[in-house]
C-alpha cells in the first residue's frame, strides 16, 4: 500500500482526494502543515505529497525546499487556485511533478497516483561472515583476527576498553590527564607520575610570553608538595627541554652537570622528563620514576611515551580552543539575552538557534511555554527572513508593524551570517527588531509641543503685528468726531487707514500662504514681468528708500510655469527684504541663469542682490525660520512664506551669507519643466 501526505487547512480537500483513490491501494494520511508532517516526510514512507497551495509564491516555494529536503525520493503534486506562469515555472524548479488548478479532478488524480512507482526499500544488511570492524592483530601477522587465540583478542578489546574510558574525558583536560596517567602507570609499573602544563592564555592564537609551567594532575606526589612547585620556561627542566625538545634523564651528564635541574627531579622523584609538544610550541611537561621494580625505561618506550604525548597535548589544546569558543558563545549569548532589542538567529534550516529575552516577549504566542518556533515569528518578518536566505543579501532597516500588537512599531534589520568568505549563500540569518512604539510616542509628543510653542509664540506675534496696524486707526477714531472738518486730520486718516489695511492685507497673504500646500493655478509666466510686478509691489510696503532695480537675463527671456499671485507674493517678499537692508542711495540687482543639473533637469536660477551688508553665517542659517528677525519691526515671516511658496513649485530658497567686502544675496531655483504630480 502506497502512503499519500495531504498537505491542507482545508479538511474537505483532503475527503476529495480519499474518495478518488483506490483505498486497497492507498492510503490516505491528512495533515495541516509540514511541521506536523516532518516525521512522516522524514522516515520516507510518503510515496505523494498533494499540497493545497494558498499563500504567495516565496512561501510556497519555501514549502517545497523544506519537503524535498525532508523527503527526497517523495513525488510532489500541487494545487493552485488559478494558473499562474511564473509561479507554476517556479514550482517545477523547486521539485514538484505537477502543477494542477483547482478544483480537484478524481479521475486526473487517481491516474496520476496509479503512475506512481513503488518506494524504494532499505538495502539489505550485509552478511554476518564479515566482520564490521578489525581489531588490532597483535599476534602473528599472518593470522586474521577471526583466528586469534582467545588471550590476544581478550588483550585487544583491553586496549580498546581503556582507551574508551580517555575517551569520555575528551572535553575536560583535568580528566583526560588523570585518565592518561592512571593508564600511564598501570602499563608502565610506576609509582610516581606529573603533568606540568603552561597556563591557558585568553587568546590561543597570540603566543603571550611563555614563563612557568603549574602541574596539572600527578600521582604519588602530595598535593601540598605539587601545588607549590612550577617549573620554568627559562631554566631548570623546563628551560632545558624548551630549548632542546628532547627527553632527559636524571643520570645524564647535562643533568649531573646542573644542580637546579638535580634538585627538581629530587623533589619530584622522577627519573625522566619529557617534553610534551603540540608540534608547535612545547606546552608542558611530564615526569616519570622509575618502574617499582627499580628498572628504568628504555628508550623504545620513552619514545613512544612522548607520541602519546604529543597526541594528548593536541588534545588538550583543542580542550582549550573548544572552552574558549564555548566561552566567547556563552558571552555572546548572555550579551544577546539582556538586550533590549529582540534578537533572533535563525539557520538554513529554518529553525532558531537562539532567541533572546526581548524576543520570546515580543514574539511568543498567547499562552505558549517553552523555545520560540520560527512558526512563532509573523508571517511577514518570515518571508524576509527565507527572502535573505536564499538570496544572500540582507535588507535595510524597516518599519513594521504587527497586526495582532495593534499601536506597537519595531524598528527591524535582517543581517546574513557567513560562517567563511567562500559560500555564496549565508548559513543563518540575524533579525534585529528595536520597539519604537515609546520611542515614537515621545516623538510624536515632542512634535506636538513643538506645535504648541509656535501656535503660542505665532498668536504673540500676531496680536503685537495686528496692534501696531490698529493704533492708528484707533487714534484717529478717537479724535474724529472732533476734528473730522480739519483738512489735515482727513489726510492724515486717509494715509493711516491705507498703511493699516496695507500692514494687514500682507499679513493675511502671509497666513493664508503659509496654510497652503498646492498651486491653485498653472500658467506660464515670463519671469521678467514677474519680477517687475514685485518689485512694484514691494515698494508699496517700503516708499521711504528708493532703489533702482537693474534686471539681467543674458539677453535670453526664461519663463516658468506657476501660480502667479504666489510667486508675485514670494518675489516681493525677498524684494522687500532687499529694499529693507539697501541703502539709500544704492540699487537691487536682479540676474537670472538656465543650468542643467547632473539628472539632466533644467532650473532657473535667480539671484536678488542688495547694497547692504548682508546676514552673518548664523543669521543666514536661521533667517527662513517662522518668527526670526533681525530687525525691531516686523513678524519675521517674509522669508519664511517666500520658502513655503517655492517649495510648493518645487524649488528652493538659498539665503547666502555674504564674503569680505561683497553684498547680500538671496538666490531663488525654479524649474523649468512641470514637476509630475504637482
Amino acid at each position: 500500500m502506497k502512503t499519500v501526505l495531504v498537505l491542507s487547512s482545508n479538511p474537505v480537500f483532503a475527503e476529495t482526494i480519499s474518495s478518488a483513490v483506490n483505498p486497497a491501494a492507498f492510503k490516505i494520511v491528512h495533515r495541516v502543515d509540514v511541521a506536523q508532517a516532518e516525521p512522516l516526510l522524514r522516515a520516507n514512507i510518503v510515496v505523494v505529497c498533494i499540497i493545497d497551495f494558498e499563500v504567495d509564491q516565496l512561501q510556497g516555494t519555501w514549502l517545497l525546499d523544506q519537503i524535498r529536503r525532508m523527503s527526497p525520493g517523495s513525488a510532489i503534486i500541487v494545487f493552485v487556485p488559478e494558473t499562474n506562469l511564473a509561479w507554476v515555472e517556479e514550482a517545477y524548479l523547486h521539485g514538484a511533478a505537477h502543477v494542477l488548478v483547482k478544483p480537484v479532478r478524481p479521475r486526473a488524480i487517481a491516474v496520476l497516483l496509479e503512475r506512481q512507482p513503488e518506494p524504494a526499500k532499505a538495502p539489505a544488511p550485509k552478511a554476518a561472515s564479515e566482520p564490521a570492524f578489525r581489531l588490532p592483530n597483535i599476534g602473528r601477522a599472518e593470522e586474521s583476527v577471526t583466528g586469534l587465540r582467545p588471550a590476544t583478542v581478550l588483550q585487544s578489546l583491553n586496549v580498546v576498553r581503556d582507551f574508551s574510558v580517555i575517551l569520555t574525558h575528551s572535553l575536560h583536560a583535568e580528566s583526560l590527564l588523570k585518565e592518561f596517567l592512571l593508564l600511564m602507570r598501570s602499563i608502565l609499573g610506576v609509582n610516581r607520575a606529573a603533568i606540568f602544563l603552561r597556563e591557558r592564555g585568553n587568546d590561543l592564537r597570540v603566543e603571550a610570553p611563555l614563563r612557568s609551567m603549574r602541574s596539572a594532575y600527578a600521582v604519588g606526589l602530595s598535593n601540598e608538595l605539587i601545588n607549590h612547585i612550577d617549573l620554568s620556561y627559562e631554566r631548570g627542566l623546563g628551560g632545558y627541554l624548551a630549548r632542546t625538545g628532547r627527553i632527559l634523564r636524571r643520570e645524564e651528564p647535562v643533568a649531573l652537570a646542573n644542580e637546579e635541574i638535580q634538585k627538581e627531579f629530587e623533589v619530584l622523584g622522577a627519573q625522566v622528563a619529557v617534553p610534551i609538544l603540540d608540534r608547535e610550541t612545547m606546552v608542558g611537561v611530564a615526569l616519570f620514576d622509575g618502574r617499582v621494580t627499580g628498572d628504568g625505561l628504555s628508550n623504545a618506550e620513552l619514545e613512544s611515551i612522548f607520541h602519546l604525548l604529543e597526541g594528548l597535548a593536541l588534545a588538550v589544546r583543542n580542550i582549550w580552543r573548544h572552552d574558549q569558543i564555548a566561552s566567547q558563545s556563552e558571552l555572546l549569548a548572555s550579551v544577546l539575552r539582556e538586550l533590549s532589542n529582540a534578537c533572533v538567529v535563525v539557520n538554513g534550516d529554518l529553525q532558531i538557534v537562539h532567541a533572546n529575552k526581548s524576543a520570546r516577549q515580543y514574539f511568543s504566542r498567547s499562552g505558549k511555554r517553552g523555545d520560540l518556533e520560527f512558526s512563532d515569528l509573523p508571517a511577514a518578518l518570515g518571508t524576509k527572513i527565507y527572502q535573505v536566505l536564499k538570496t544572500g543579501t540582507g535588507i535595510a532597516p524597516f518599519r513594521f508593524e504587527p497586526a495582532e500588537i495593534p499601536k506597537t512599531v519595531f524598528q527591524v534589520s535582517i543581517l546574513p551570517l557567513y560562517r567563511g568568505t567562500a559560500t555564496a549563500l549565508p548559513d543563518s540569518v540575524l533579525l534585529v527588531a528595536e520597539d519604537r512604539t515609546q520611542a515614537q510616542q515621545l516623538q510624536q509628543l515632542e512634535v506636538e509641543a513643538a506645535n504648541l510653542r509656535l501656535v503660542r509664540t505665532m498668536a504673540d506675534r500676531l496680536a503685537h503685528e495686528i496692534g501696531n496696524a490698529l493704533v492708528p486707526l484707533s487714534t484717529h477714531q478717537q479724535l474724529l468726531a472732533d476734528k473730522y472738518r480739519d483738512p489735515e486730520f482727513r489726510a492724515s486718516l486717509d494715509h493711516a487707514l491705507a498703511d493699516s489695511v496695507k500692514r494687514i492685507s500682507r499679513l493675511a497673504n502671509q497666513m493664508r500662504y503659509l496654510a497652503r500646500d498646492a498651486m491653485l493655478t498653472k500658467e506660464p509666466l515670463q519671469l521678467k514681468g514677474l519680477i517687475e510686478e514685485a518689485y512694484q509691489e514691494a515698494q508699496k510696503h517700503h516708499p521711504q528708500k528708493p532703489a533702482k532695480l537693474e534686471y539681467a537675463n543674458g539677453g535670453q527671456p526664461v519663463s516658468v510655469t506657476g501660480d502667479r499671485n504666489a510667486l508675485k507674493h514670494a518675489m516681493a517678499e525677498v524684494l522687500l527684504n532687499a529694499l529693507q537692508a539697501n541703502t539709500s542711495t544704492g540699487k537691487i540687482e536682479v540676474s537670472t541663469e538656465t543650468v542643467t543639473d547632473p539628472t539632466g533637469a533644467r532650473w532657473v536660477q535667480i539671484a536678488i542682490e542688495d547694497a547692504g551688508e548682508g546676514f552673518s553665517p548664523e543669521a543666514a542659517k536661521r533667517v527662513p525660520e517662522p518668527f526670526y528677525t533681525t530687525r525691531n519691526v516686523g513678524l519675521g515671516l517674509g522669508l519664511t512664506v517666500s520658502r513655503k511658496i517655492i517649495e510648493v513649485h518645487h524649488g528652493r530658497l538659498q539665503v547666502e551669507a555674504p564674503k569680505i567686502g561683497h553684498h547680500g544675496r538671496v538666490r531663488i531655483s525654479l524649474p523649468l519643466e512641470a514637476q509630475p504630480g504637482s
